[in-house]
């Protein structure tokens, strides 16, 4: 996720390592901290793989700043993760998301339909947090338990949610497509 977080800000515009670290601590919130222990060789690895480049610039005081830029194989590499992403990116929802806040760099919609296709196919595959003796998902209405009870809850009005907004924006990018 955080390459991909990386790719998908740079393809925006070029970033000094702290605004970079500012917006992918924004689109993953508390719940994934970037530090700077996996932010920067993450960096360091795309530069020597040719995905991004440092210009360095005259900083505010005295100390020169690196700003970051993607190569054109930086921009060929997003597009390709944002066609093909990995399972883990369709199934966890925190990636998901970062997926999806870069998706438009994936300019054809029948490609983008497909992403959300995925996600949508997940979704509506039964699971729970929690299962019975025999392997069976379990519901909110079988749970005594009030807090697992809660948590079933809270995921399955947030899944609605999401499946709706997947479905009406397949319907779209579908349309757009024709």
């Amino acid at each position: 996720m955080l390459t991909l977080a990386i790719l998908g800000f740079l393809y925006d515009q070029p970033l000094h390592g702290y605004e970079l670290k500012s917006r992918i601590t924004g689109l993953t919130g508390h719940v994934r901290p970037v530090s700077d222990g996996a932010l920067y060789p993450a960096i360091s690895r795309l530069e020597k793989a040719g995905l991004l480049v440092r210009r360095t610039e005259p900083g505010s005081g005295a100390a020169p700043r690196h700003a970051l830029e993607l190569t054109e194989a930086g921009r060929e590499e997003l597009r390709r993760r944002l066609a093909d992403p990995e399972q883990a990116e369709i199934t966890d929802q925190i990636r998901f998301f970062a997926l999806a806040a870069f998706l438009h760099h994936l300019e054809d919609p029948a490609a983008q339909a497909a992403v959300l296709r995925r996600r949508l196919a997940f979704l509506e595959a039964p699971s729970s947090f929690f299962y019975d003796g025999a392997g069976a998902p379990v519901t909110a209405e079988r749970e005594a338990n009030p807090f697992r009870r809660g948590m079933l809850l809270v995921a399955r009005a947030s899944s609605a949610a999401e499946r709706a907004w997947l479905g009406e924006t397949i319907g779209e990018l579908e349309r757009a497509s024709r």
